[in-house]
């Protein structure tokens, strides 16, 4: 969810799926689900999900403050044994900055379910370089984060200045949370941009999430696409698929009105994506302000999808990658 998408988001989102109270209903029929008793076998906090994405705090000037005893109430009425908390640094990504030693301070009380990221915008001033960088990286590294992001600047998506953070990741080991539109890490159709990122640093686990990533499920995106939220079919081809093929280092945020669009808008073609790429999608949702509508947890539920896909998916892949289990 990002600034010039907020009316077009909440009105794409009342099209495909209902009120949270309904959704979150149809989270609790999982709640005894065979899946979990892995999670009771390795002490984890119990939950069916691993929710990649959410934020803390009062993202938007139209929405409410979220507490971290709000968003904890949430979860575990929508089964979400964990949950990434993102700042947001960069002035075109909310109303509100929401600093990572925001982020950091909220989950402290919270780190068995809550785990912080940390973002610094790459038009940051800072002095001694790459050492200089990873010297601010690794401060937050210190104070618990697990990973980058929301990284979500209104520059390219492989400007110089973003490739310096990617090569500051890397050396720190920390995972890549981007958003990708018309205004924020921008690309071109077929995603080059983004290819050359991961190409150039394969060490950095990027996690794709946002309009234009999600548009790119499917092949003949326009420029425009990337800014919006296509319905019909989706053609096989996309740059998503592609890329995921060809790029160990790339996997998927299937949180927002974008990504819940991007598998309901071809129910066919979504089971078919999901269980083709299991290895490399997260379950996620954007929840950041109280009352808010979640797609994804009915979304979900109308998904027959096999059990070890939606293990996968729903929480292992988030929990292999962030060290969780």
């Amino acid at each position: 969810m990002h600034l010039a998408d907020t009316n077009v988001a909440t009105s794409t989102r009342r099209q495909f799926c209902r009120q949270a109270a309904g959704s979150l209903a149809a989270a609790a029929a999982f709640a005894s689900s065979p899946l979990l008793a892995a999670d009771t076998a390795k002490k984890l906090p119990p939950g069916r999900y691993v929710d990649v994405h959410t934020h803390l705090g009062t993202v938007w000037n139209s929405g409410r403050e979220l507490t971290a005893e709000e968003l904890l109430r949430w979860m575990d009425a929508a089964n979400i044994a964990q949950a990434v908390v993102l700042p947001l640094v960069s002035p075109e990504s909310s109303s509100y900055p929401i600093s990572t030693n925001f982020v950091l301070a909220e989950t402290k009380p919270h780190r068995d379910r809550l785990i912080p990221f940390c973002s610094v915008d790459p038009r940051t001033s800072y002095s001694g370089g790459h050492a200089g960088l990873v010297a601010m990286l690794r401060r937050y590294v210190d104070a618990g984060a697990r990973g980058f992001g929301e990284h979500k600047p209104g520059v390219p998506i492989d400007d110089p200045r973003n490739m310096a953070l990617y090569a500051a990741c890397a050396e720190l080991k920390l995972p890549v949370l981007f958003h990708l539109d018309d205004i924020r890490n921008t690309d071109a159709p077929g995603l080059p941009g983004l290819e050359k990122a991961l190409k150039e640093f394969p060490a950095v686990t990027f996690i794709g999430h946002g309009p234009g990533w999600w548009a790119s499920i499917s092949a003949g995106v326009t420029a425009n696409d990337l800014g919006g939220y296509p319905r019909g079919e989706v053609a096989p081809g996309g740059a998503i698929d592609r890329l995921i093929a060809k790029y160990p280092n790339l996997y998927g945020d299937l949180s927002a009105g974008s990504g819940a669009g991007a598998i309901g808008r071809d129910l066919k073609f979504g089971r078919e994506f999901l269980i083709r790429r299991q290895d490399r999608l997260m379950f996620g949702t954007d929840f950041l302000a109280p009352g808010q509508e979640v797609p994804q947890l009915e979304l979900f539920a109308q998904i027959d999808l096999p059990d070890t896909a939606a293990a996968k998916i729903f929480r292992d892949n988030a929990r292999r990658m962030l060290g969780l289990a």
